[in-house]
């Protein structure tokens, strides 16, 4: 009877590999330069942490109190958005009825966390966005329903910044996948017709674009004739929005393999059912994370709008400054402010991942 052969087992890693000093040898000391830089960062954050967390905490002014009592303090004066919370987030809106822009903030925030829900990617969720996109313009206009009728020259704050960002993105879009479709037609005049708008659109600044909404264009209008001033930045950001989004979507319809679309014309598709079916799709999700990076930054470029007199979340703020009694508290609006662009803008950093990595399951091999 033979014995049985012996298992071979893995000899042990290395004491010198395993262990908390390894790691830090590995990823923070691995070289005389990373150990130098290293060493820089921690003497970095021990100079900047202590004194940050002194003026935004220990320090601070919390609550009611008056401007005397913040410039005696060493802290951040906290009491100023206490004082000017509302001003800076609803604008000039009649302050009894402020609730009616936080009502519709929470509904265009319910929209958009619905919409990431892939349960709700149906037909349904058009309805969804025109009735959510109602409710918001019948709180915020009033009129109807015993509801106080305010014009849209005192809105301001948060609910304009948003109404300008998810509105002009929502009606971008379209118009930037019929734009990049164009671009790439065989037909000429299409074609000449959609490299002359996103050429011209991208070319300038969207401050030329506001400026020329605001000023030049109701003197190209028939006399009697006016268009509101928020409708025509609103026009303006979707025509730059769209122009942006246009090429990056070009570069996911470029970038997809041309056995797709012979794939397709194979099955006898029509052109709107290849592209709807199988081509968008796919250029689509190659081009995620620059599309998300243009949605961020068309959300950041809403500020801009303060050049035609428009009260958005960064001009409420301002306004909030010009109090002859709270000047000089421009830090704590302005951090005020930076976390709800942080928030929003780091959602869709976060969601866009999450969608890239869901979306390439399926071509995993």
């Amino acid at each position: 009877m033979t014995d049985p052969t012996p298992t071979d087992t893995a000899p042990p890693p290395p004491a010198g590999t395993l262990g908390p000093l390894a790691w830090l040898r590995a990823n923070l000391f691995s070289s005389w330069f990373n150990g130098l830089l290293t060493v820089l960062i921690l003497w970095g954050l021990v100079e900047l942490i202590p004194p940050l967390v002194h003026w935004l905490v220990i320090d601070s002014v919390w609550g009611p109190a008056d401007p005397q009592t913040c410039r005696l303090a060493d802290g951040a004066c906290w009491a100023f958005i206490h004082e000017k919370y509302r001003l800076i987030l609803f604008g000039t809106y009649p302050y009894d009825d402020q609730w009616r822009p936080l009502l519709a903030v929470m509904i265009i925030v319910a929209l958009l966390a619905a919409s990431c829900d892939p349960r709700t990617w149906c037909r349904l969720i058009l309805p969804m966005w025109a009735i959510g996109i109602a409710l918001v313009l019948v709180l915020m206009f009033g009129g109807v329903f015993g509801l106080a009728y305010v014009e849209n020259t005192r809105w301001g704050g948060l609910p304009v910044t948003l109404l300008l960002s998810v509105v002009g993105l929502a009606a971008a879009f379209p118009v930037a996948i019929l734009l990049a479709l164009g671009r790439r037609s065989d037909l000429p005049v299409v074609k000449a017709l959609s490299v002359v708008y996103i050429e011209m659109i991208r070319g300038v600044p969207l401050i030329s674009l506001l400026f020329m909404s605001s000023v030049m264009l109701p003197l190209f209008l028939p006399t009697g004739v006016t268009i509101d001033k928020l409708l025509r930045a609103q026009i303006a950001m979707i025509m730059f929005a769209s122009a942006y989004l246009a090429e990056v979507i070009r570069g996911g319809l470029q970038g997809l393999d041309n056995g797709q679309y012979e794939a397709a014309d194979s099955l006898g598709l029509g052109y709107w059912q290849k592209v709807r079916l199988v081509i968008l799709p796919q250029a689509l999700a190659m081009v995620i994370p620059p599309i998300v990076n243009t949605f961020i930054a068309f959300f950041k470029d809403t500020s801009l709008v303060l050049i035609i007199g428009i009260f958005d979340l960064m001009t409420a703020a301002k306004a909030a400054l010009t109090d002859m009694y709270w000047r000089g508290f421009y830090k704590e609006a302005y951090l005020f402010v930076a976390v709800f662009y942080f928030c929003f803008c780091f959602f869709m950093s976060k969601y866009s991942k999450w969608l890239e990595a869901r979306t390439a399951r399926g071509v995993r091999r």
